[in-house]
């Protein structure tokens, strides 16, 4: 009998860590996938007018052919099941997955009350992804603290992001850390932070807009870590403003096995809603020539 329980707690145990590697072993035995989707932030003033609801934003998806929507919460009027179920069920019957959404975080306090509540909040966002079907949340890093170094800072995301991947991982929900400013400036220490927390719920979000030097480098650097791609129709770098080159990111994607979602996140100064539909069509004709 002690050999039989021995046996089964072995192999519970084996089970366990196959499970943890089975995001890496799946995404290299398969072939490389691009999806289309559209980032709620695209329409951030009309979401903060109110002249479009979230609804707005499966409706802009399904129309334009779109397979998924990364919801940006910051105008969720509220964390309520009165309004996250009707919005599941839209999405469902539009069949358009709401396969991330994402919250603003500052990982970069130091541990203490500051801190604690950041984790809790986030701890909340992730009970909303798991009741919208979410698998996926953007989360930042945060700035640097006036007078704290770079690696203080990147240990205190690395803090945070231990505990919070394990309660979002008990959902089944990935946290993908993005690249934006602050402690995330630089590919090279977000993939540091992303080693050291070393959990197979987080990885990258990788967004190709906010680099500001190197930025092809940069983001080949941190491809074989993304989880999710937001990509931008400009970015600007020490050379100017140029167009995204959204074909060489997404040969970068391709040649680490990358399965998931392109979402278009529009931060042009021209109406999104007369803007995106011929740059969904671009987004589109970019994931069928890559999968």
């Amino acid at each position: 009998m002690r050999g039989f329980l021995y046996f089964g707690m072995m192999t519970r145990r084996s089970t366990l860590l196959t499970m943890a590697a089975a995001p890496l072993a799946l995404s290299a035995g398969l072939k490389p996938k691009l999806r289309p989707a559209l980032c709620a932030y695209s329409f951030r003033d009309d979401l903060k007018k109110g002249t479009l609801k979230y609804e707005d934003m499966i409706r802009i998806a399904a129309e334009n052919d779109l397979d998924g929507v990364d919801l940006t919460v910051y105008w969720f009027p509220n964390q309520e099941d009165s309004f996250l179920l009707p919005l599941k069920r839209s999405a469902y019957r539009a069949g358009v997955e709401i396969y991330s959404i994402s919250v603003r975080t500052e990982m970069t306090k130091p541990a203490g009350a500051e801190r604690d509540k950041a984790l809790v909040d986030l701890k909340k966002w992730v009970d909303v992804a798991a009741k919208l079907g979410a698998g996926h949340i953007r989360v930042f890093g945060g700035a640097i603290p006036k007078g704290g170094s770079e690696a203080a800072a990147a240990d205190s995301v690395v803090e945070m992001l231990g505990p919070a991947s394990e309660y979002a991982g008990k959902h089944g929900i990935i946290l993908g850390l993005e690249n934006h400013g602050g402690i995330t400036e630089k590919a090279e220490t977000i993939v540091k932070i992303v080693k050291k927390v070393n959990s197979p719920w987080v990885g990258i979000n990788l967004d190709t807009g906010n680099f500001k030097t190197k930025i092809y480098e940069q983001i080949e650097m941190i491809a074989p870590y993304a989880v999710n791609v937001q990509v931008k129709a400009m970015i600007k770098d020490e050379n100017g403003v140029a167009p995204s080159d959204w074909d060489r990111v997404a040969k970068m994607l391709v040649a680490n096995q990358y399965r998931g979602y392109l979402a278009l996140e529009y931060e042009e100064a021209d109406s999104a809603l007369i803007a995106t539909p011929p740059l969904f069509k671009k987004l589109r004709e970019v994931c069928a020539r890559h999968s």
